[in-house]
Formats: C-alpha cells, structure tokens, sequence
C-alpha cells in the first residue's frame, strides 16, 4: 500500500503534531479494538482469538527493525524490558549514558547504584568518544525525546565493539519512521504507543543472544513457558529457549490494537514513512527560518508558541523548555501550514 492510499485510514482533527506523546490508530486498528472490546462486554469469546494479535505484533515490530521473531520479547514499558539487564550488571560496573536522556533508559541504571554499579553522563554529541576501556554499557536513545536529535549509531556501535562494550537502545522515538539496523545492538527497546500508534501498554524488546545468557526472568510467568498452555500449574521452571522467556503475559486489547497499526507500517515500508515525515518537519523548519534537519521531530523557541498553537487548535508539546512538534504519516501540509500561521501570524 503506498503512503498516499494509507493516509485514508485516518481521520484526525487538523493540527495534530504530537505523535511523540502518542500516535493515533489507523482505521483497522480501532475497529479491531471496538470489536475485541464488544465482545468481552457480551462474554462472546474466550481469549487465544485475542492473543493471536501479541504473535502478529512481534513479528510485525521484528519485520520493522530486521531481526529474527524469536529475538523479541513482549512487555509492557520500555524501564520494564531494561530491568532484567540492569540487575545482571556486576558490582561496580560503569553504564554510559548522554546527561539528557529519557529516564526510562536512565533510571534502571540508578537504580543499581547502591550496589556499586557507576552511571557517567555526557553530552549526546560526545557519547561515541566517551567510551573508554572502562565501559560496560552504554544506554541511549536512538531519537532523543527532548529535541528529535538522533544518535550517532553506527559511531557508538563501532566504539562499544572497540571496548566490548553492551549496546542499550531506547527506540521508542525512532521506531516506525526511522530505519535501523536494531540487530547491532544488544538490547532494543520500544514502547508502542507513539510512532508505532498502538495502545499503551504494548512494548517490544529486542534480545542479542549473548545479553539472553547474561539476564535472568525475573518476571517468569506461564506466557513465558516453552508451551504456554502446558505452563498453567506446578513444578518444573520450563521457559521458552528463545526471547520469549522474557515475555509478559500480554495485557491483549493493547495487542489486538498494536497488531493492525504496524503491519500497516510494514506494509507501507519505513523509507516511505521517513521520507514524508521529515519532509514534513524541513516544511517546518523552512517556514520557521531554520536550516533543514533529519528527525521528524522539530524543537523551537517561540514566544508565547504554546499558547499561540493552543489557540489555533493545534496540538503539540513543550520539552525542556522548547516547542516540539512531531510529524508521522497522517500529517500533512495543512498541518504544518496551520502551525505556521499560528506561530507568524
């Protein structure tokens, strides 16, 4: 399907700009969540009908990001999926992570430190040179939250080799509109609810096999079982092989909706997506006096900019202390043309 055609699954209001707070459904995607909703009102079905959809949607997250289904786990947060790997890390380990970065890819790592384990911040820009023989992870976000500005991936990968060094990734901004080679890393994490538009609730995490060897599930559970329906009671522990050791057992509406949402993603193909959506946020940048970038998420100081959208009816964000508009593959020029005029009229 291409982008032109997709874009008729949805109906916003004009002025959206805030899918990095969360993304709206396409149309079979809410359809699929009215319907599995109206039938557990009317008690018509049991649950594997709905469960079905946590299996489309890990392979549908491992299609986007080019690694293998069995290399993903199901969760619920992205701080969630970090966890585990964050409590393997031994006494006085060094985690590296930039000094602005999301907190759920920087509190699990604090959250150690009573054991001994040292978090180090520096600025994004100077995180690949910062690795050093003393680095046991690395943390970051491919997209960062609080401005779009986007990783030095193949940079920090290439250092973190040098040194052996883990690769964590928080891709939630990134995931869905810009392509990655997430198989490069050890471990990605992606919380579903903004540029992968499912409901929150949903989250996915890519899981290297040598992190696998080094994590324990501490949350190990029956879904998590070699055969889940054979793991409902007793004795012995008997977890799946693969990723899906580390599984929740899924919350299944936030499934049923995320399944639709992506595979229309994959379906559309990420370059499509890219292409529009930062062509999008340079319509933005221009129409604002600034040089063209390469995130779909725009960041600007404007007087009295949030009060001036508001009063426009667009919807938008403010991040540490700046504007940040987010365009995704339901935007369109009217949009940006309506924030425009809002900000220079």
């Amino acid at each position: 399907m291409d982008l032109a055609k997709a874009q008729d699954l949805w109906n916003p209001e004009p002025g959206w700009l805030n899918t990095a707070s969360y993304g709206l459904p396409p149309r079979p995607a809410w359809d699929a969540l009215q319907n599995a909703l109206d039938d557990w009102r009317g008690g018509r079905t049991s649950w594997e009908g709905w469960d079905t959809s946590t299996q489309r949607s890990r392979t549908a997250f491992a299609t986007l990001v080019g690694v293998p289904a069995t290399d993903v786990a199901i969760g619920a947060t992205v701080s969630q999926l970090l966890a585990p790997v964050a409590a393997a890390l031994p006494a006085g380990a060094t985690v590296l992570v930039p000094e602005v970065e999301f907190t759920s890819n920087l509190f699990p790592w604090l959250a150690q430190t009573e054991r001994g384990v040292r978090v180090r911040t520096v600025p994004l820009d100077d995180l690949a040179d910062a690795v050093d023989a003393d680095t046991d992870l690395v943390a970051f976000s491919l997209v960062q939250s609080a401005d779009g500005r986007i990783a030095r991936y193949a940079d920090i990968l290439a250092a973190a080799e040098t040194h052996d060094a883990l690769v964590v990734v928080d891709a939630t901004q990134a995931c869905g509109w810009l392509p990655f080679e997430a198989g490069r890393a050890d471990v990605v994490a992606v919380g579903a609810y903004k540029w992968l538009m499912a409901p929150r609730g949903a989250a996915f995490g890519y899981l290297s096999a040598r992190i696998r060897e080094r994590i324990t599930p501490h949350a190990a559970n029956w879904y998590a079982g070699q055969d889940p329906h054979a793991s409902y009671y007793g004795p012995p522990l008997r977890l799946a092989e693969d990723a899906r050791r580390f599984d929740l057992s899924p919350a299944w509406f936030c499934y049923v909706g995320a399944a639709p949402a992506m595979e229309l993603l994959v379906e559309v193909g990420l370059p499509a997506i890219h292409d529009h959506n930062v062509g999008l946020a340079n319509r933005f940048r221009t129409g604002l006096g600034q040089p063209p970038g390469d995130s779909a998420i725009v960041t600007v100081e404007v007087p009295d900019a949030a009060e001036r959208l508001a009063a426009a009816g667009v919807r938008a964000a403010v991040r540490a202390g700046r504007l940040r508009a987010s365009f995704h593959l339901y935007s369109t020029d009217r949009d940006v043309d309506l924030a425009l005029t809002a900000l220079l009229g």
